[in-house]
């Protein structure tokens, strides 16, 4: 466990972001509702995202076969998911990685984009996950785990959406695209975000999974700017299952 721990600290050290003088403004900060699941029947491992802002695929959902998936979002430091990966590729467990991540973070802009207000999830390539919610985001904001599902959200209008997701995920059936699709509908049926609704996404990841040669893509999935994004997320996931039956 030490080993690990200071091996996490080294990749750590090396993956800060070089020093660079802030802007003077903050960013709007990024109110979603994601939730990450995993399949044990398929070893596939995804997550599933919805916001009132432009491209929320742009940044919140990262993943990488035989290692992952994490969402980064809220008051969002974009270098949470690919940190989370490499630490995921150490070994380390959700937990552990949570806490690396938040001790490591120097929490350069305190007073309008505190690391206080950030919200992420990790999840291991086994289904075993971990999630932080800080203090300072936005409310209502939380996050709420189930089996073989993590869902997290701010801004949002209550804790009812992040229930509904993971109720709406672990009682769906087929694959892990349409479960995940299920409980982004659920977020949504119990008021999602507040703000309204913009951009969706969706990434499923495992060893060769994806269609051609060496891809561990399955699917990768973006509607960036939409007044019906899950709505079009939908069709796109339903249109791939028709096609993957056929093959």
């Amino acid at each position: 466990m030490r080993t690990r721990l200071a091996l996490g600290a080294l990749i750590l050290t090396f993956l800060q972001p070089p020093a660079i003088q802030p802007p003077n403004l903050p960013f709007p900060p990024v109110a979603t509702f994601s939730i990450l699941g995993y399949d044990p029947s398929t070893g596939e491992v995804g997550g599933a995202v919805q916001s009132r802002v432009f491209s929320v695929g742009n940044g919140v959902l990262w993943g990488e076969a035989d290692a992952g998936i994490a969402a980064t979002q809220a008051i969002v430091d974009v270098s949470y998911g690919p940190k989370s990966l490499a630490l995921l590729r150490a070994g380390m467990t959700p937990a552990a990685i949570i806490k690396a991540v938040l001790d490591s973070d120097p929490d350069p802009r305190p007073a309008d984009w505190t690391k206080e207000g950030r919200q992420f999830a990790v999840m291991d390539a086994r289904g075993n996950y971990a999630a932080y919610t800080g203090p300072r985001a936005t409310t209502w904001a939380g996050n709420k785990g189930g089996k073989y599902c993590t869902a997290q959200g701010n801004i949002l209008a209550g804790e009812g959406v992040v229930n509904g997701m993971v109720d709406a995920f672990e009682k769906s059936e087929g694959h892990l695209s349409m479960r995940l699709m299920a409980a982004l509908d659920a977020g949504q049926a119990a008021g999602g975000d507040t703000r309204g609704m913009q951009s969706a996404a969706m990434l499923i990841v495992k060893k060769n999974g994806g269609v051609w040669l060496n891809n561990d893509v399955v699917l990768r999935l973006q509607v960036d700017d939409s007044e019906g994004p899950l709505k079009e997320l939908r069709r796109i996931v339903e249109k791939w299952n028709a096609q993957r039956r056929r093959r």
